[in-house]
């Protein structure tokens, strides 16, 4: 417990050094093997990037450290709870664990929950609030991308 809360106030640390700088009150610090390998804090305004989250911001720079896009065995703590987006990026990259300070109903009150998005995701797409359909178009000269990827990769091995 004492790493995990050594870690959770350096990611709090940084969310405010990034509220002093105008940015949003968000940090992540990603952790492997005990040692921090790289920090983030949110960018949005600054970048211009709506993907400029802390926890993304600190997982391309460990990636990038590591020279590799697998962060397995990777932990990443976060001054806030995660949003979708984050949580799929760090699903994706291997990171197996996740630990935050402030929860979405602790943001809820300053408009920093993303509780609403995690909601309207759980429904079926027909449902939700983006519209999203499937549309399976295909080139006639190339008909199978995955299948073409599949290939390229075999032959590189």
């Amino acid at each position: 417990m004492k790493e995990e809360s050594r870690f959770l106030c350096e990611a709090i640390e940084l969310a405010r050094a990034n509220i002093a700088k105008g940015g949003r009150p968000f940090g992540a610090v990603v952790i492997k093997d005990g040692e921090v390998i790289a920090t983030g804090v949110n960018e949005i305004h600054s970048a211009n990037d709506p993907t400029a989250h802390a926890e993304l911001t600190a997982i391309r720079t460990a990636s990038r450290e590591l020279g590799s896009p697998d962060l397995g065995g990777a932990a990443v703590y976060a001054s806030g709870h995660p949003c979708p987006m984050c949580m799929a990026a760090m699903r994706l990259a291997g990171v197996g664990e996740v630990v935050y300070a402030y929860s979405n109903d602790d943001g809820a009150p300053y408009g920093l929950s993303t509780a609403a998005i995690y909601a309207d995701l759980a429904k079926p797409f027909a449902e939700q609030s983006m519209k999203i359909r499937y549309a399976p178009v295909r080139l006639e000269q190339h008909p199978d991308l995955y299948a073409d990827w599949k290939r390229s990769r075999d032959k590189r091995a």
